[in-house]
């Protein structure tokens, strides 16, 4: 048995070198400069106000870009957030925010909004990233560089994310230190077809020769399913450096369990390899190694998982919230390997308050 533990924590240390290379590569990039401007349409599918929203909007109307339009689409019209929609409408008279009233009976709300917004896009390149995503001026020209490539398909972002409450705190942590990393470490493993909800940049051309927006309709990881289709047609997808942000609200550690479970359920019915993620968790793997009379090895592996998790929480991402409460790292790591386990069964989920059954696909189910 002393064997197999050893391949495991052998395992999990090459996972945490390969992260660490990988954040080390994500540093020293840069992505091209701009040589031409194409005007942009950023569709915004809205429910609720989410924490931080009247100034994640506000970073998308404040950008340096000659030409783009900004398309809201809110499904009820009695919606909290219309008002702060409404409110940018009259302050910036200057820019092209459109809000439509988009009621859809789709699975999956979000994409039945989008293909309703794309319907009134005017331009060529779209744009779709979550509600709650807070952006930097020159976002815009730095996403769309890549897009002049014409192997690239999609160009997408990692992002960081800040909180007030513990809760709220410890999933950030795990964002920067976990799901930031496996990112970064899946084109090293021949995983191509990621695309994060943070950013989703593409041609619309592309949009249609992969059916639009009504061919994700059924299936819960719509950013997912996005660029997996359009990197069937042969594209790739672009991991830009810019870096965006979203704030968690984390009112309750119920709350979050919810979320993460969430988010695995869906990673295990979207994704292939889901059963092998405990080999990747080095702070597991050191928890048995000293249980099992191996110390070292236990040094070993939360040594270099500390490494690896500042060089791509703070190295890569910038985020403060790791310098603060890095060393809660291992804790939150085994918390990650509960929620794994608990995200091996089951095929139910709670998304904004709707209770969801998934298919074995990533399709929602009919309730």
């Amino acid at each position: 048995m002393i064997w197999l533990l050893g391949v495991a924590c052998a395992v999990a240390l090459g996972y945490q070198l390969t992260a660490f290379l990988a954040s080390m590569r994500q540093m020293m990039r840069q992505d091209p400069r701009p040589a031409s401007l194409p005007p942009i349409s950023i569709l915004k599918p809205v429910r609720g106000l989410d924490p931080g929203f009247a100034e994640a909007i506000l970073s998308h109307v404040n950008q340096d870009y000659p030409e783009y339009e900004i398309l809201f689409g809110v499904p009820d019209p009695a919606d909290p957030c219309i008002p702060l929609i409404q409110s940018l409408q009259r302050n910036h008279p200057e820019r092209a925010i459109h809000l439509h009233l988009t009621p859809n009976s789709s699975p999956n709300g979000k994409v039945g909004t989008l293909e309703e917004l794309a319907r009134h896009a005017r331009y060529p390149v779209l744009l779709v990233n979550d509600s709650d995503i807070r952006v930097p001026g020159g976002y815009l020209r730095s996403v769309v560089a890549p897009l002049e490539d014409p192997d690239v398909g999609v160009v997408t972002c990692l992002y960081r994310a800040s909180a007030r409450r513990l809760p709220g705190i410890w999933e950030a942590l795990g964002i920067a230190t976990d799901f930031a990393p496996s990112t970064l470490v899946a084109p090293f493993v021949g995983v191509k077809e990621f695309g994060l909800g943070s950013t989703l940049l593409f041609r619309r051309r592309d949009l249609d020769r992969i059916g639009g927006f009504p061919v994700l309709c059924d299936f819960i990881a719509d950013d997912y399913q996005l660029a997996r289709r359009i990197t069937e047609l042969g594209l790739r997808v672009h991991l830009s450096t810019t870096v965006v942000e979203t704030f968690l609200q984390g009112d309750s550690w119920a709350g979050v369990w919810a979320h993460q479970l969430r988010w695995h359920r869906t990673i295990r019915v979207s994704r292939g390899a889901y059963i092998g993620l405990p080999v990747t968790q080095a702070s597991l793997w050191a928890v048995v190694a000293c249980l099992a009379g191996q110390p070292w090895w236990g040094a070993v592996l939360l040594g270099t998982r500390y490494v690896m998790a500042l060089t791509a929480g703070w190295g890569v991402l910038r985020s403060r919230l790791v310098l603060y409460y890095f060393f809660l790292i291992p804790f939150r790591d085994l918390w990650g390997s509960a929620i794994w386990l608990a995200g091996l069964f089951g095929s139910t989920v709670v998304w904004r308050g709707r209770r969801l059954r998934l298919a074995p696909d990533g399709r929602i189910l009919p309730q």
